[in-house]
């Protein structure tokens, strides 16, 4: 999932266009928080994806499905009209592309890091203060944590720190173990 968020040049120009009206707007933050949801609902919401992605789904009729979630959600009106006009041109499924480049133009103006932490089962508080002091002593600053389970890893830790990745899972070491046996 967390490969959905990439960018692209479709997102990054509709991210900035949007980026800078909720700057213009004061609205940055609100805005922000809004994408967060939408990126959360995105990951647990197998309709929310069908209704992006799908191309049987008219562009009329992904508008008014993700202006009805902003509604019910109680979005900025910045970022309700964002998601009306970005499914009205037909762009709904680069809408996790605008998030992810909409993140990295916030962080770039605010000075925020995010790190992304993927485990294979939840963290306990310990663990994640630990990951947390950790992750502070290598980037001289608190970062922005979000913590995702994938169960697929079988153990181990994925820290994704802006575009760099530390790959401490046990299923990496796994597959370089089998690509150098079968070398030898």
């Amino acid at each position: 999932m967390a490969d959905d968020f990439r960018t692209t040049e479709v997102g990054e120009r509709y991210a900035q266009a949007l980026f800078d009206l909720a700057d213009e707007t004061k609205a940055l933050d609100a805005v922000r928080a809004d994408l967060k949801s939408l990126r959360a609902a995105f990951v647990d919401s197998a309709d929310l994806r069908r209704l992006l992605t799908s191309p049987v789904i008219a562009a009329e009729d992904q508008a008014k499905g993700l202006v009805a979630i902003a509604d019910k959600a109680k979005f900025n009106a910045t970022t309700r009209k964002f998601l009306g006009l970005l499914a009205a041109n037909g762009r709904a499924r680069d809408l996790t592309a605008v998030i992810g480049a909409f993140e990295a133009l916030y962080a770039k103006k605010t000075g925020v890091v995010a790190a992304e932490v993927v485990s294979a089962q939840a963290l306990s508080a310990a663990q994640l203060k630990s990951v947390q002091a950790a992750l502070r002593a290598a980037l001289g600053k608190d970062p922005e944590t979000t913590v995702r389970v994938d169960p697929s890893i079988l153990g181990g830790l994925k820290v994704k720190v802006g575009s760099r990745l530390f790959d401490a899972s046990l299923k990496t070491k796994l597959d370089q173990m089998k690509f150098a046996l079968k070398r030898a």
